[in-house]
């Protein structure tokens, strides 16, 4: 099982961008998904969380810029980054509790797993 996301880079700021994970491997049921990040010579923040009902909750600092969102059949989580600013200039790992499935093809315990990260940069 893995998570691997993708769509960060360059942007300026006051611009969009547009971030996804994708789930792979054995994977029985997906349930909350998040995104974190890590700017530069700081701790790891939480920016969302979705649940499997599609309810999300954001952080102070991203609230009413950045959408959080799920396609399940796709086994993706989407983060769509608007009016981004300097501090937006992050790592961007997407994280999720999941039920990956066993040799015998029935569903393990719930784990969390943590996909490689994506950079996002901020240019004034």
């Amino acid at each position: 099982v893995q998570l691997q996301a993708s769509g960060g880079g360059l942007v300026q700021a006051g611009g969009s961008l547009n971030l996804s994970c994708v789930g792979s491997g054995n994977i029985f049921k997906i349930n909350n998904m998040r995104w974190y990040r890590q700017a530069p010579g700081k701790q790891p923040e939480w920016v969302a969380t979705i649940t499997s009902g599609r309810s999300t909750n954001y952080a102070d600092s991203v609230k009413g810029r950045f959408t959080i969102s799920r396609d399940n059949a796709k086994k993706t989580v989407y983060l769509q980054m608007s009016s981004v600013n300097l501090e937006d200039t992050a790592v961007y790992y997407c994280n999720a509790d999941l039920w990956p499935l066993g040799p015998n093809q029935l569903p393990e315990v719930k784990s969390e797993y943590w996909g490689q990260g994506t950079q996002v940069t901020v240019s004034s």
